[in-house]
């Protein structure tokens, strides 16, 4: 069967409200992913969402008191216009990877469960350190789809969808091949059946 891409299933869950589900569902993990973002951080900063959705996590960074701008980007139309209606004020970007980069580089990068579903996942996270991010910036990565978490690994199969199968050293080493460095993985959530999500940490160096 012809696989489709994965913005148009997304989009089709948002119309049908399926984006809320997903909020709650993704919520422990990115309760744990944005605590490692911000882990220690002192002073002002920007930051975007890849994959944004229906923009619940810009709208979390947004309330932290040292979020100077916040912004998210999705290749999915209908949960662009969501974040929009729900969020007027904020700033939400339809368009597709990898070809898109943000007009000025951020602090720091969210993502979660978006990256795998490129057909080249790994070459675009040295896009992301030498487009999207700030020289002391930080990363994080959430991934549910990986080698190690056998319960994803017909996903892409029953949804009708390419999605990147890769192990969690792969992950690592590309985020190093990449030029990042404090590079940790850990996997949230884990239980019988269920290897958990995938957080994955980087920085950017800064310039000395």
């Amino acid at each position: 069967m012809t696989l489709r891409p994965a913005t148009d299933l997304f989009s089709e869950w948002a119309d049908v409200g399926r984006d809320e589900g997903m909020e709650r569902g993704h919520t422990p993990s990115v309760d744990v992913m944005l605590d490692r973002l911000l882990e220690g951080w002192n002073q002002p900063f920007t930051a975007i969402d890849i994959g944004c959705g229906n923009g619940w996590v810009v709208r979390r960074l947004r309330q932290h008191p040292l979020c100077a701008h916040a912004s998210g980007m999705d290749g999915a139309p209908s949960m662009i216009t969501k974040a929009r209606e729900v969020d007027p004020t904020g700033e939400y970007v339809e368009a597709m990877l990898p070809d898109w980069s943000p007009s000025k580089p951020v602090d720091l990068v969210h993502t979660m469960e978006c990256l795998y579903y490129l057909e080249e996942p790994l070459p675009f996270l040295k896009t992301i350190h030498d487009a999207w991010m700030n020289p002391g910036g930080r990363l994080v990565i959430g991934v549910d789809h990986y080698l190690e978490n056998e319960a994803s690994h017909d996903w892409g199969v029953s949804l009708h969808v390419h999605m990147s199968t890769l192990s969690i050293e792969a992950w690592k080493q590309g985020l190093a091949d990449a030029g990042f460095t404090d590079i940790h993985a850990e996997q949230v959530g884990a239980k019988e059946g269920w290897a958990g999500t995938l957080v994955l940490t980087a920085s950017k160096p800064a310039l000395t």
